[in-house]
């Protein structure tokens, strides 16, 4: 039997892959407590979707820091207050460094095939402009784990989705959003399981055979 993780969300938005998070956890499809959310803005709707469901909040503004370290230490120590077992970088569009204990168990999401249309200011629906502007015949999802360069840690996972000659923002967002409701928990599954291991840019993940041999 798989214990349940213990997830931290850091947002920045709607909240959408949250509330996936917690529909996914309600419907029994996804074995974890979310712990707390963390919003790099006050008075988002996804604020709102964790105290619903009365998962503990708090809102740490970018604007109050003067760079991304002193940002990312009032994030840790908040982090910090939970036993979180895995953060999970839900929309969220700044820069986290990750410390030393949080180093492996940092996901993040991409609404693209990572390495193309990624990077900083490639988010939400610029990826999808940039991805039909360029005239791209699919698009597609990353889960990757984070490190401290935008949308560069190692691939977990990426799932496809084609992209149509009379495609807008807001379709293919759609597309890309559906395969991202099951990419998502999938790895957080995996990494539960103790499934994933990181092999320089590469993450390998183990047959349920294999992890008692890598231990």
């Amino acid at each position: 039997m798989i214990k349940k993780i213990n997830l931290g969300v850091l947002i920045s938005g709607s909240g959408g892959t949250l509330q996936n998070f917690i529909d996914k956890i309600e419907a029994g499809k996804l074995n974890a407590n979310i712990h707390l959310v963390i919003s790099s803005k006050s008075n988002v709707a996804g604020l709102g979707r964790a105290r619903k469901h009365n998962i503990p909040t708090a809102v740490i503004l970018r604007s109050n820091y003067k760079d991304t370290d002193t940002f990312s230490q009032a994030i840790t120590a908040e982090l910090n207050k939970y036993p979180i077992d895995l953060i999970t970088l839900a929309g969220f569009i700044h820069l986290y460094n990750i410390p030393e204990k949080y180093k492996g168990k940092v996901m993040n999401i991409h609404p693209g095939l990572i390495p193309a249309f990624c990077g900083h200011n490639y988010y939400g629906h610029k990826v999808h402009e940039a991805v039909i502007n360029y005239g791209a015949k699919a698009s597609g999802c990353t889960v990757h784990f984070a490190d401290n360069v935008y949308d560069n840690g190692p691939i977990i996972i990426q799932r496809c989705v084609p992209v149509f000659e009379d495609d807008i923002p807001e379709t293919l967002a759609a597309r890309v959003f559906k395969e991202e409701c099951e990419a998502y928990p999938e790895a957080i599954r995996l990494f539960a399981e103790g499934r994933l291991k990181i092999e320089g840019r590469k993450v390998r993940i183990l047959k349920p055979k294999e992890i008692k041999d890598e231990k």
